[in-house]
């Protein structure tokens, strides 16, 4: 009985894991798909680029979700569209994999994250006591310098040494009578662009790639973590882990009885898994997004049987996928729009999200 038991247990985590979307993203070749695609002929990345487009190196005055940028892309598609037929440059082509890995170029470059301050970081560095233990300029200190710290340019590594360190650097706190900080993702978001302007990483590349979702769901299993949590939506959608720095603060904060630690690879998995499931993306109401879907008039050339474009029903949508839709088969719809003497459909705030949960009802 046992024996069989196992074995069930084995089959449905196989049929999970195998269910779950993968959409592994890695910056290194999202940078090479803005380069290779041309992106950079109008856009900049910290001034090296186009002039004609804003320069996404630059952070705005408020974080973008995956969806608001999803967003913003069909807002002005029909500009990008002209201006690239009047350079005379090939129209890229993206697939859902390519938006993903430029998506995750954009995360690397924390371009989702809320506005940092590095003066606002250096005095949470020390207030909190991570001076005390960590000394910039490669002194020694009671922990290992911030030079020795390579986890800086990576968030998923950061996010594991935050949480496989936790133990040990409270009771080394509690012998020393500092009181444990508190982080949340604003104040580590300071902290960490106070560090990342360091002389020692200044100008240093950044990283991003999480694994594939497939073997983060089974990982997300054995390593206790849906013992707690069980539902991956339900956790999303109370969750406050809207982006990377929220979620090593998450990491931070996280207390149990017996912590298992956590490699790099194995972060990276349960971070792919976590990514996939829209963790750190709000999730849309598909009634409002039902309302987006009419009044954008989408079923007039998307329906089922009659329609002039290809039914949407039976697939499943993320932000990825919109970007995807939106190279490939924007330009013809944009043609067929005209035609028919239809506005193109733009999308402000969250109206994205509600209507890629609305699009994921239909299946």
């Amino acid at each position: 009985m046992r024996m069989q038991a196992i074995a069930a247990a084995a089959a449905v985590l196989c049929q999970a894991a195998l269910a779950a979307p993968t959409i592994p993203g890695d910056a290194r070749l999202g940078e090479k798909v803005f380069y290779e695609q041309k992106c950079v002929t109008c856009h900049s990345v910290n001034g090296k680029g186009g002039a004609s487009a804003p320069d996404l190196g630059k952070r705005t005055g408020r974080a973008f979700t995956p969806s608001e940028m999803a967003g913003l892309m069909w807002n002005h598609a029909p500009e990008m569209w002209a201006a690239i037929e009047k350079a005379g440059i090939e129209r890229p082509k993206l697939t859902t994999a390519r938006a993903a890995d430029l998506f995750a170029f954009f995360y690397a470059a924390r371009y989702f994250e809320q506005r940092g301050d590095a003066g606002r970081g250096k005095q949470l560095f020390a207030s909190k006591g991570c001076a005390a233990c960590h000394p910039s300029g490669g002194a020694a200190g009671k922990g290992p310098a911030i030079a020795q710290w390579q986890s800086i340019l990576d968030p998923i590594e950061f996010a594991t040494h935050l949480w496989n360190h936790g133990g040990a650097m409270r009771k080394a706190m509690a012998a020393e009578k500092m009181s444990w900080p508190a982080l949340s993702g604003q104040e580590l978001t300071d902290m960490l662009v106070y560090l990342q302007n360091l002389p020692e990483f200044r100008g240093k590349p950044a990283h991003f790639s999480p694994a594939s979702a497939e073997t983060g769901e089974r990982l997300y299993t054995l390593k206790g973590c849906i013992t707690c949590h069980k539902d991956v939506r339900a956790l999303a959608a109370k969750s406050q882990a809207r982006t990377l720095a929220d979620f090593g603060a998450a990491m931070w904060r996280h207390r149990m009885p017996s912590r298992q630690e956590l490699n790099r690879e194995e972060m990276r998995r349960l971070t792919g898994y976590l990514w996939s499931a829209r963790y750190f993306e709000p999730e849309g109401d598909a009634g409002r997004g039902a309302k987006v879907y009419a009044a954008r008039q989408c079923g007039s050339c998307h329906q089922n049987a009659t329609g002039s474009a290809p039914a949407l029903s039976g697939k499943e949508f993320n932000s990825f996928k919109m970007v995807a839709e939106l190279w490939s088969h924007g330009p013809g719809m944009l043609a067929g729009m005209r035609e028919k003497k239809m506005p193109w459909p733009r999308f402000g705030g969250g109206e994205m999200a509600d209507l890629i949960a609305y699009l994921n009802t239909l299946k």
